[in-house]
């Protein structure tokens, strides 16, 4: 299944496209250090290239749209290649169809790329349900999009105590041993987020979270007091984690209701992320 959509003319907001997914059973992976992800090479139609290549269909069954954001649409697509081993983790617990998701947004793929990191790593811990990503790219017409795993959703049944042991333990499987900070920037909605590799919290958060956002106030909106209010704020941070140890973890990084949903079988799943590597309690303070 894939998700498309045209471009959008919605204003920033602090979303991102929540469509309905359906993600299979995930099997145990090793978290290993993420290689880049490879821009697909602009075709005619480059989301039924992939179908027919890497997807090994030979055609679309069904497609429907899946709703969308604010930001992005959503579009699933249905195809006639069955469960084989080569696709086995993309269709556990779907049936017969492989079944993709793609997201377009009028942008370069930047923001894309950013996002199928992110939930590329999380995935990749095993503690919690994340849709797999598989490709992202430009379009021909512009805009960009990602394909990832098809996520259907469900009636919470284990609740939001299982949704937090389960973000725990992503936290203490996801690790960084380069500090505080992300491999690449990404958004958060469609809002920039800066994440420079930084050694100490307290830095990293007052320049690239507190700043940064301090900075966007004042450029955008000419609100100066609130600037220097917030700097003052950020230049005395340190007594707020006296005697805590703070180790970075793999942070979801926009963990809103609207990016937390169930699965079919009542399982937490969480989506549309801005990851980084940050102080655990931070995931908390988005939601």
């Amino acid at each position: 299944m894939m998700v498309i959509a045209p471009p959008s003319s919605l204003s920033l907001s602090s979303c991102k496209c929540r469509p309905s997914y359906s993600l299979p059973t995930l099997s145990k992976f090793l978290f290993t250090k993420p290689k880049p992800f490879t821009i697909v090479a602009m075709s005619e139609d480059p989301v039924l290239e992939w179908i027919l290549t890497e997807g090994k269909a030979t055609q679309i069954t069904k497609s429907s749209s899946v709703g969308g954001g604010c930001i992005n649409l959503a579009t699933r697509y249905d195809t006639d290649v069955g469960v084989e081993p080569a696709l086995l983790i993309w269709n556990v617990g779907i049936g017969v169809n492989s079944t993709y998701l793609l997201q377009q947004l009028s942008i370069g793929p930047s923001m894309f790329e950013g996002e199928a990191l992110g939930l590329r790593l999380m995935y990749e811990t095993n503690k919690i349900r994340v849709p797999k990503p598989y490709k992202v790219g430009s379009l021909p017409r512009g805009g960009s999009y990602i394909i990832m795993e098809f996520v259907e959703f469900g009636a919470a049944r284990s609740g939001q105590p299982a949704l937090g042991r389960k973000l725990a333990e992503m936290h203490k499987a996801g690790k960084s041993e380069k500090g505080f900070g992300f491999g690449v920037d990404n958004t958060i909605g469609s809002t920039p987020q800066i994440n420079t590799w930084t050694s100490d919290w307290i830095e990293f958060y007052a320049k690239h979270r507190l700043g940064y956002q301090l900075k966007l106030a004042r450029d955008q909106f000419g609100d100066s007091l609130i600037y220097e209010k917030g700097q003052k704020l950020a230049k005395n941070l340190a007594p707020l984690f006296e005697d805590i140890v703070i180790e970075p973890c793999l942070l979801h990084g926009d963990l809103w209701s609207g990016n937390v949903t169930y699965d079919k079988n009542g399982e937490p799943v969480i989506l549309d992320p801005a990851c980084y590597y940050g102080h655990n309690e931070a995931e908390f303070g988005m939601s």
